[in-house]
């Protein structure tokens, strides 16, 4: 992740960074050159144009934060309804075998939710919610256990 404490801004460096694009509106209102806002509010000069674009389409307001970057798609509640689908299992959702995978949760979030979102969105909210990948055993169905412990006592040694 990029932040060190868990992805995005605390609201305090969100309103100060807010402060910044507004008192830059009020330089382009003033029709100052982008070096010279750049230069004085110590940002890049790739931001200041950015923000000018954005100014000049919607003004000041338009400056305003949009909120947090990345606000779950699914509450809290959402989800618990999901877990309980997740716990029936996929044959009862129309996959032949007991395996869980991203592109089939992500469908079955689609379904239930009529959510899109992407593969990496939906590991993202699995483990926000403490969930982990498992990988199935994978044994014979023909196996007998009773003959292979008898093998492994009478012919091995």
């Amino acid at each position: 992740m990029r932040y060190a404490q868990g992805g995005g801004l605390t609201a305090e460096r969100q309103r100060f960074r807010e402060r910044i694009r507004f008192e830059a509106g009020e330089r382009f209102a003033r029709a100052e050159k982008n070096v010279v806002v750049t230069k004085d509010l110590r940002v890049s000069e790739r931001s200041v144009e950015r923000w000018r674009c954005v100014w000049r389409a919607g003004g000041t307001e338009a400056l305003a934060s949009s909120g947090l970057a990345k606000v779950p798609k699914l509450s809290d509640e959402r989800f618990a309804e999901l877990e309980r689908e997740l716990a029936r299992g996929p044959a009862v959702h129309g996959w032949e075998d007991q395996r869980w995978t991203l592109v089939r949760i992500r469908a079955l979030i689609w379904r239930k939710f009529e959510l899109d979102c992407s593969p990496a969105a939906v590991w993202r909210l699995l483990h926000r919610h403490r969930w982990s990948w498992q990988s199935p055993a994978r044994r014979a169905l023909e196996l007998d256990e009773d003959a292979v412990r008898l093998w492994k006592k009478e012919v091995w040694p």
